[in-house]
């Protein structure tokens, strides 16, 4: 995986409100962002674990301590799921 960077500025008082180094702080950042973005169904669960920087298994731990749950599945998706599996989605 290639990465860039980018300067992002924020205040310095922001660092204190997590008490986090300012590593740390961007780091949680990265975590937030990319819990958020797949509890939004944004990104799939390979890709914000990219974006955090964790192994897949690493980021379901980490949805975890968000309290987000690793299924993500819409009404219809699920019966979609349940027809198949039932044998009904056979023409």
């Amino acid at each position: 995986m290639s990465v860039k960077t980018y300067p992002i500025e924020l205040p310095l008082s922001a660092f204190s409100a997590l008490r986090k180094s300012p590593p740390e702080f961007i780091q949680e950042m990265k975590y937030a962002a990319a819990v958020e973005w797949y509890e939004a169904e944004m990104v799939s669960q390979d890709k914000a674990a990219e974006i955090a920087g964790l192994s897949r298994y690493a980021f379901l731990t980490l949805l975890a301590r968000y309290s987000v749950s690793a299924i993500q599945y819409t009404p219809e998706l699920l019966d979609e799921e349940l027809r198949h599996a039932r044998g009904q989605d056979r023409p």
